[in-house]
């Protein structure tokens, strides 16, 4: 299996938890998947009143030059970690 189909396998797995993870791990696993997807975080700060997207976009911020692989293993290893918790 490649990584590109293990870290989509894991991006449907993250839906079926009957739990939810706690704030630092959604934003974690949020910041994982923007940089594996995406890249490097090039978007404009949200204003100050929007603090949840402040904080999404500061933790994807926080993963710059990571790269896209790097971030998709860490994504993988991460959602492994989460299943034995919240499955």
């Amino acid at each position: 299996m490649s990584l590109e189909e293990k870290f989509n396998e894991s991006a449907e797995r993250v839906k079926t938890f009957t739990k939810r993870p706690t704030d630092q791990e959604l934003l974690e696993l949020y910041a994982l998947y923007k940089q594996g997807t995406v890249g490097d975080n090039n978007t404009d700060k949200p204003g100050m009143f929007d603090l949840k997207g402040k904080a999404k976009w500061q933790a994807w911020s926080d993963k710059k030059g990571t790269t896209q692989d790097a971030a998709k293993e860490a994504y993988i290893k991460l959602v492994e970690e989460l299943t034995a918790k919240y499955q």
